[in-house]
């Protein structure tokens, strides 16, 4: 699994892999439609880096410097290594990555764990969208 540069037309793709994970995770409060979902894969496209995994996306990975807004996998690519394929693209191409997840996301939090995050802060989510308790790992060369 090689990561690629998205391009505008992966978005539609990308943004209904998010959109299938709000709505598959029991925990995560449903706030927004697809076509929000869509908006935001449009901001982060144009804010930075967006690569993604496999010509019909299986997952995709945005970074702005050294800031993970977004790592999502599609539900019949997890634990194929297409997660790990982003993080590591990610790795080579900054020697520090942070990034916030929910603390209710355990299987986020041990995956980064095992690649070399460590915990920096945690929060009662009142700083989010959510309103979620969420947790800010990082990761450095």
């Amino acid at each position: 699994m090689i990561p690629r540069d998205a391009a505008e037309a992966d978005l539609p793709a990308l943004a209904r892999i998010l959109s299938d994970w709000v709505a598959d995770t029991p925990w995560m409060p449903k706030l927004h439609i697809r076509e929000a979902d869509l908006g935001f894969l449009h901001e982060l496209y144009h804010s930075g880096s967006l690569r993604l995994i496999g010509d019909a996306p299986h997952g995709f990975l945005a970074r702005q410097d050294a800031e993970i807004p977004a790592l999502f996998v599609a539900a019949p690519a997890r634990r194929q290594g297409a997660g790990k394929a982003l993080i590591r693209d990610a790795m080579a191409a900054s020697p520090v990555l942070q990034l916030w997840t929910f603390q209710a996301n355990t299987p986020a939090r041990a995956f980064y764990l095992s690649l070399g995050f460590v915990e920096t802060e945690r929060t009662d989510g009142s700083g989010n969208e959510e309103r979620l308790p969420d947790v800010r790992l990082e990761w450095r060369r």
